[in-house]
């Protein structure tokens, strides 16, 4: 027979009550867990692993395949030389051809004439032109290394006045290469005289002259071609020219 409990024997039990409420998720939990914020990280399965590895894989294959957007348009056909140049370096012809007019790119190109093998002598360079009708390639080398040249729309020949059409432009490698295209000033592109060779004109000045003999030579700016001066000073001596044929 059961008596009352005395106020110790109740405390008791209802101190176990909640232990075992508590132990078995209920209010006594409840209490504890109230207010509280889920977090949890879903880990990923095996099978999940193994996708996002081939996925990623894709992706830095696909940045690899994907073209550089600043990347420079495609080469032309590089042209086929008769024999290696002393003054242009490969990746010189290469720039240059991106400026030919395109009825000159892919044609081979023939030395026509050049300083170390035919001499230092412009009425040499005419007599190497004759019979030659396509356009030409003028490069050369100064004293102080600097590289430039000229395209001339047509062969170079003695004149009586200037000739040639609006293809014709000056170049300057500078070290990185910088073209002087026709600005519509005036028409004085080539004049070839008995002893000097010029190309380009205004003002009494000339984009590119080189003397009878093919050593001494300067260059100023023009206004048919708007250039800069293509040496590093106006006057220079020739240590190395070739005129290439481009047709």
């Amino acid at each position: 027979m059961c008596g009352p409990l005395s106020g110790d024997q109740g405390d008791t039990l209802k101190a176990g009550a909640e232990d075992s409420l508590t132990a078995h998720g209920r209010p006594g939990r409840d209490r504890r867990m109230r207010g509280l914020r889920w977090r949890y990280t879903r880990l990923p399965t095996q099978v999940e692993d193994t996708l996002s590895g081939e996925e990623g894989n894709e992706e830095e294959e696909e940045e690899e395949a994907a073209p550089d957007p600043a990347a420079a348009p495609e080469d032309p056909m590089v042209p086929q030389l008769t024999e290696a140049s002393q003054v242009l370096s490969a990746s010189d012809i290469r720039q240059l051809s991106f400026h030919f007019p395109p009825r000159v790119t892919g044609h081979p190109w023939s030395l026509v004439f050049c300083t170390s093998r035919d001499g230092f002598s412009l009425q040499s360079l005419y007599r190497r032109m004759e019979g030659c009708s396509g356009p030409v390639l003028l490069v050369l080398r100064d004293q102080d290394g600097q590289i430039f040249g000229a395209f001339s729309s047509s062969a170079i020949q003695l004149s009586k006045g200037f000739y040639g059409t609006g293809e014709t432009f000056l170049f300057s490698f500078s070290p990185q290469l910088k073209v002087f295209k026709w600005t519509g000033s005036n028409s004085f592109f080539v004049k070839g005289d008995l002893d000097s060779l010029m190309m380009g004109s205004g003002s009494g000045r000339f984009g590119l002259w080189l003397d009878g003999d093919l050593f001494h030579g300067g260059s100023s700016p023009c206004a048919t071609f708007n250039n800069e001066v293509l040496a590093r000073r106006e006057q220079f001596c020739v240590q190395e020219l070739e005129a290439w044929l481009l047709s």
